[in-house]
C-alpha cells in the first residue's frame, strides 16, 4: 500500500534498510520474516514489529528462534486478547534467545533454511499442479475448446481419437449462453449435494479427532488431530469424498481438497462439505468450487453487512445455475485431473511432515541435545 510522505516520515524509526527482523504483534501474532535488502525504503505497517540485530548476531538466527515452538508458546501465553490478539513490546523484549557458539548458529540456520527451502518448493509445484488443473478445467467446461477445436475441423489439444469423439461438433443456445450440443442446463444440486451430520467431539473427550479447521487450511491445508475434550463447540462430520468450501468471507477463498480423511474427521461449521452428486467427481466438484468465476459468483450470495463477517448461504450455492456434462467426459477428465491433484496431496503430506520435524527439531538443535548428522537422519528417514 502507499502513504504521503508527510505521514510516512513521522515513521522513520521503522523505515527497513534490509536484515531487519519482522514479526506480527496484533491479530496473528506471531508470524515472522527477515526484510531482504529488495525492500529498503519500504515502511512496515504498524500491527508489525520491527527488530533490529546486533552486528554479531545473524537476523536469520533471531528469526529462527521466533519461529521456535518455544517462543511461539510463550508469544501466546502473553497475548492480549480483550480486543484482538496483541503482543506488547516490553513482552517481545524480554523473549529468551539462546546463542550457542557463532559456527552452530550458522549451520544450524542453514540446515533449517534448506529445510524451508524444501517446503517453499513442494508448495510451489503444488500451485503449478493447481494451475494446469484449472486450465484443463476452464478448457473443458468453461472455453468449450474441444467443441471448438472440432467445429473448425482441427483435432482437439491435448487428447487422443476416443477422448475427443466425447465431444460434439457443434453447440446450441441455451438460457446461459451457448454451450456444447446435448449438453444439460440445471443446477449445481445436479453434480454435487451439501453433507450434513453435526458432531459433538466433546461427548468422546478421550478420542482422537481429524480437525479441518480454518486456521488449519491458512497454515498448509493439513487437518490437526485433537482430542475431542479440547474441541469446544459442535462440528459437522466429514466424509471420504468431501470438498469443504469456507462460507465465511468468500471474498477470501478457501477450498479444500483434504490429502486424506481419517476416522472421527471434522470441520468446522463455517465449512461446507460437499460431496459428489449425479455425473459429478470429487475432482470435478475440487475443480468446479476453486474455479475462479465460481469464487466471483458465490461472492454476490452473501448475508451480512460487515466484510469481516459475511457468509454464504448454502442452499443459494446449490441453486446455482451451471452446465451439466455427460458423465463419459467428466469420467475422462477425472481420469486426466486425478494424477495432478494425486501428486498435490502427497506434496503437502511430505510439506507437513518436513514441518512438523523442523518444529520439533528445531529446539534440540538449539539447546545442543541433537547433532546435526542425527538431525539429517531423521529427515532423510522421514522423507524416503
Amino acid at each position: 500500500m502507499y502513504i504521503a510522505p508527510e505521514i510516512e516520515a513521522k515513521y522513520s524509526r521503522t523505515r527497513l534498510k534490509g536484515g531487519e527482523v519482522l514479526i506480527t504483534i496484533v491479530g496473528s501474532v506471531g508470524q515472522v520474516a527477515v526484510a531482504p535488502s529488495s525492500l529498503s525504503g519500504f515502511n512496515v505497517a504498524r500491527a508489525v514489529a520491527v527488530i533490529h540485530p546486533l552486528p554479531h548476531i545473524a537476523p536469520e538466527w533471531i528469526g529462527l528462534c521466533l519461529r521456535s515452538p518455544l517462543s511461539q508458546h510463550l508469544l501466546g501465553s502473553r497475548a492480549n486478547t480483550t480486543v484482538q490478539t496483541t503482543i506488547n513490546l516490553k513482552d517481545l523484549r524480554a523473549l529468551p534467545v539462546p546463542l550457542p557458539p557463532k559456527e552452530e548458529r550458522q549451520v544450524i540456520s542453514a540446515f533449517v533454511g534448506a529445510l524451508d527451502d524444501r517446503i517453499t518448493l513442494l508448495r510451489e509445484t503444488n500451485a503449478t499442479l493447481e494451475a494446469i488443473a484449472q486450465a484443463l478445467f476452464k478448457s473443458w467446461f468453461v472455453d468449450f475448446d474441444p467443441v471448438r477445436a472440432k467445429m473448425e475441423g482441427r483435432a482437439p489439444e491435448g487428447m487422443d481419437d476416443a477422448m475427443a469423439a466425447l465431444f460434439p461438433n457443434s453447440f446450441e443456445e441455451t438460457e446461459l449462453g451457448v454451450v456444447p450440443k446435448g449438453w444439460k442446463i440445471g443446477n449445481l444440486a445436479s453434480l454435487m449435494r451439501l453433507h450434513k451430520g453435526s458432531v459433538n467431539p466433546g461427548t468422546l473427550p478421550h478420542a482422537e479427532f481429524q480437525h479441518f479447521s480454518l486456521p488449519a487450511f491458512d497454515a498448509g491445508q493439513m487437518p490437526i488431530q485433537e482430542l475431542g475434550g479440547a474441541i469446544k463447540s459442535n462440528k459437522t462430520s466429514v466424509p471420504e469424498d468431501a470438498v469443504l468450501v469456507s462460507k465465511l468471507n468468500p471474498h477470501i477463498p478457501r477450498v479444500w481438497l483434504p490429502s486424506t480423511v481419517g476416522q472421527n474427521a471434522v470441520c468446522s461449521t463455517e465449512f461446507l462439505p460437499f460431496v459428489p452428486a449425479g455425473p459429478s467427481t470429487t475432482a470435478f466438484v475440487y475443480s468446479l468450487l476453486a474455479a475462479p468465476d465460481f469464487s466471483k459468483a458465490l461472492s454476490q450470495l452473501v448475508t451480512g453487512t460487515s466484510n469481516s463477517h459475511q457468509r454464504v448461504k448454502p442452499d443459494g450455492v446449490l441453486s446455482m445455475p451451471g452446465v451439466i456434462p455427460p458423465v463419459e467426459v467428466v469420467a475422462s477428465f477425472d481420469f486426466a485431473a486425478n494424477g495432478l491433484l494425486a501428486r498435490l496431496k502427497a506434496n503437502r503430506q511430505q510439506a507437513q511432515t518436513l514441518s512438523t520435524l523442523r518444529d520439533t527439531l528445531l529446539p534440540r538443535l538449539i539447546s545442543g541435545q541433537l547433532r546435526l548428522p542425527e538431525a539429517h537422519a531423521l529427515i532423510e528417514s522421514a522423507t524416503v
